[in-house]
């Protein structure tokens, strides 16, 4: 057989297999994330998918791992000192970008073509698709996936529903799930009771929750927590956060 055959069978080929199954996995999957999404629109998710897979982990590893039903708290019961602390913390352009923040994009690649370490510069939005319904490790392929559920996010949720789910999903702790169960365990009071300092230091622990303790906060945690604080008066205070409700 002739090269140039070779090369229109094993396109023949490639089309065949276009057709039968890589097109229909795809406009299966759509379909699935799309009518999942709006779902979760208006249905509290029982789990994530980080959970899930810190579950597997702990299996496989034979250790104990329990983790109690998301105690779900509705954004308009939260104190709105949470929202600013995690906004001013975590994704200070939150109420601007349409789920990527192009500006944070850019000046991490400036810093790794600097030959800076890699700095994250994932959005609060690209934080609950990876957290909702992906896997932890870091691959192009996750962040594509990542990307298109951002995207889904942002255009069938709106920023309310996606701060919301945000606060409730959220690791303050080795396995303290969500704002709700946080505020009862750490401060012994509901989450529309917390304050700004208290809000600051849940927020301070967000980068990393499993190292991080709120009820033993270090010197670093502190510094954390105060910067957090000064953020909130530097962005204009609860007034900055008025266009999510």
């Amino acid at each position: 057989m002739s090269k140039k055959k070779k090369e229109i069978r094993f396109r023949e080929i490639l089309k065949k297999l276009l057709v039968k199954f890589i097109l229909p996995f795809f406009t299966a999957f759509i379909i699935y994330s799309v009518i999942v999404i709006l779902l979760f629109k208006w249905i509290n998710p029982p789990t994530t998918a980080f959970i899930q897979n810190s579950i597997r982990n702990a299996q496989l590893l034979k250790m104990d791992f329990a983790v109690s039903s998301i105690k779900w708290v509705p954004l308009n019961k939260i104190s709105k000192n949470v929202v600013l602390a995690v906004i001013a913390s975590e994704d200070q352009r939150f109420l601007q970008h349409h789920g990527f923040d192009v500006t944070e994009i850019e000046k991490a690649i400036q810093d790794k073509m600097k030959g800076k370490r890699l700095r994250g510069a994932s959005t609060i939005s690209q934080q609950v698709a990876k957290n909702l319904f992906l896997w932890s490790d870091k691959s192009y392929i996750r962040k594509i996936v990542e990307s298109y559920y951002t995207f889904l996010l942002e255009l069938i949720w709106g920023k309310h529903r996606i701060m919301e789910v945000y606060l409730n999903i959220a690791e303050f702790g080795d396995n303290v799930y969500g704002i709700g169960k946080a505020s009862k365990l750490f401060y012994h009071k509901s989450a529309s009771n917390l304050g700004k300092y208290e809000s600051a230091l849940l927020a301070a622990v967000l980068p990393n929750p499993k190292k991080f303790k709120i009820k033993y906060p270090s010197q670093y945690l502190r510094l954390r927590q105060r910067d957090i604080v000064e953020q909130m008066y530097q962005l204009g205070g609860i007034t900055f956060i008025k266009k999510l409700y």
